[in-house]
């Protein structure tokens, strides 16, 4: 009796030592997912402010084309910044919508998986935003000064308007040839540090979050 007694006090000590451990486990789950929502909210307002910025941009690009709508270089320059304005809306919410379909219920690796989801939105979402801009910026440009003055800059001035487009080609292709360069294998530290720029604070943050809640579990 006195073997059993001992046997059934161990068990029930190893019971409640597990009760315990998991206990903490959830506790300590709880909180780092807690840290994990407050970290990607900066990445919901960025997301969100660049949806509203290319609402307006939608708004004062359809307005001009349609007054200029006779002048077919300012009809073309309209419609493209009214379709990035759209881009951005568009890039904006897939990224918002990546972020709501993170089940912050779910196990680890599940989680790590939606956020690698979003990782790669965000990057693209980066890409379709910014990437134009290389040439954007002769357009607003030329709106601008159409708007302001009525003068044409394509008519007016093309050395700098197609100057500008030209030297936007250039631009782009020289990003593409570093990407590339930054990818060689012998350079391991720029193609991480590459990666981090491109990934934002939020999500480095949220990634190293459940980087450390897996470590937890499996200690």
């Amino acid at each position: 009796m006195e073997l059993d007694d001992l046997k059934n006090a161990w068990q029930t000590l190893d019971r409640r030592l597990e009760k315990q451990n998991s206990l903490q486990l959830q506790i300590y789950r709880d909180g780092k997912l807690d840290t994990l929502r407050r970290s990607l909210r900066p990445l919901r307002w960025g997301q969100a402010l660049q949806m509203i910025l290319g609402a307006c941009l939608v708004i004062l690009s359809a307005g001009f084309w349609n007054r200029y709508s006779y002048d077919t270089a300012m009809l073309i320059v309209g419609i493209v910044m009214h379709v990035y304005g759209i881009a951005c809306i568009i890039a904006g919410g897939i990224v918002q919508g990546g972020i709501s379909e993170i089940d912050h219920s779910a196990p680890v690796l599940t989680i790590q998986k939606q956020l690698a989801i979003v990782r790669r939105r965000y990057v693209l979402s980066g890409m379709i935003v910014g990437l134009p801009w290389w040439f954007l910026w002769v357009l607003v440009l030329v709106m601008l000064t159409k708007a302001g003055t009525g003068i044409n800059l394509f008519a007016s001035a093309p050395w700098l308007a197609w100057g500008g487009i030209a030297g936007g080609l250039l631009g782009l292709l020289g990003t593409w040839w570093f990407h590339r360069w930054s990818r060689d294998p012998s350079r391991p530290k720029l193609a991480k540090f590459m990666d981090d720029s491109v990934t934002g604070s939020s999500l480095r943050k949220a990634g190293a979050l459940l980087d450390e809640i897996a470590a937890f579990e499996n200690d």
